[in-house]
């Protein structure tokens, strides 16, 4: 994921995010999946935007943007993003996302205590959203759960 293909286009989403308290501006990677009707494949985690990748998007070009920009998810495709917080500055981000990778979970990392992870539709949410409780009561991380698919709802 997010890694720039010969056929990726980049989409311009722009929102107002609870988690910065302020209007953001966010772009991510996707695939043309009809490019005439203006339907593109999500291919990016997203840091803020409350969206999944795999996602089916409706973008069209904005000429005050300049560029393609977001206007509706027309297709969800069941993952689910979780944003993780480092509370502890003792501890490695990096071994936190090693946890939640070897549970099936890739991630973004934004700097050394942000970081997102997408929870796959096909994975168990319960045994992930344990761990995340488990290491926020330890006070190693805080998380929110801006975009949780119906599948991972509990």
């Amino acid at each position: 994921m997010t890694e720039k293909k010969d056929t990726s286009e980049k989409i311009l989403f722009r929102f107002f995010s609870d988690i910065l308290n302020e209007w953001t501006v966010e772009t991510m990677w996707a695939d043309a999946v009809d490019k005439n009707i203006g339907l593109y494949k999500l291919d990016s985690i997203p840091f803020y935007a409350a969206i999944s990748s795999d996602d089916i998007v409706f973008a069209e070009y904005d000429d005050s943007e300049q560029m393609l920009t977001y206007r509706k998810t027309v297709e969800y495709s069941g993952n689910s993003i979780v944003q993780v917080v480092l509370m502890n500055n003792e501890t490695d981000i990096n071994n936190i996302r090693d946890i939640f990778s070897k549970m099936g979970c890739a991630s973004e990392k934004l700097n050394e205590e942000y970081f997102v992870m997408e929870i796959p539709f096909d994975k168990d949410y319960t045994y992930i959203r344990q761990k995340l409780n488990e290491l926020e009561e330890e006070k190693i991380i805080g998380y929110a759960e801006p975009c949780l698919s119906d599948k991972h709802q509990y």
